[in-house]
């Protein structure tokens, strides 16, 4: 696949779910490009244990440092960290709309696929019972005919042993 047909691509469908497809040209209302791609997967990041835990031990580590002596580079009541922790939040808050507003489209994309996934197979259904219908109609005119055939059997084998005990009875009248 070529990197002009990838771009176009954002959202491949995902496996086992083949009637996703026809989504897979879509492409996000932000864009494609580097920037979109990475500013959603840092988003997604930011709510990881990964992410958690290393904020957690970096900011323990700071106030350890500041109030155990060995620095003093932002004293209590750490002007500085909570201007990191604002810097973080503004940039975060905008990065994770951008992420929840990507996967709205891609969930709008999936739900479209699924109605008309749904309508194809209410259609075949539907199709399914007509021949079905069609079919049990046959059946039904097909048992008639030989119930018809059957009763024409029985009652031309009742004529034919009739017409031979007739003729037996002839023919030994006939002999004696």
């Amino acid at each position: 696949m070529s990197d002009d047909t990838e771009a176009r691509q954002p959202y491949p469908a995902r496996p086992g779910r083949h009637f996703h497809w026809p989504t897979h040209h879509a492409t996000s209302v932000f864009g494609d490009d580097w920037f979109g791609k990475r500013a959603e997967t840092f988003a997604r990041f930011f709510g990881t244990p990964v992410f958690l835990i290393a904020q957690t031990m970096i900011v323990g580590a700071w106030i350890l440092i500041n109030v155990g002596g060995w620095t003093s580079f932002d004293p209590y009541p750490f002007i500085l960290l909570n201007l990191m922790f604002s810097l973080q939040a503004a940039y975060a808050a905008p990065l994770i709309l951008l992420a929840q507003t990507r996967q709205a489209d891609r969930d709008k994309l999936d739900a479209a696929a699924d109605a008309q996934h749904r309508e194809a197979l209410a259609a075949a259904s539907e199709q399914r019972q007509t021949i079905a219908a069609q079919q049990t109609a046959q059946l039904v005119e097909l048992m008639k005919q030989n119930t018809e055939l059957t009763e024409l059997t029985r009652d031309l084998s009742e004529r034919i042993e009739k017409m031979t005990s007739e003729v037996h009875g002839k023919v030994l009248a006939g002999g004696s």
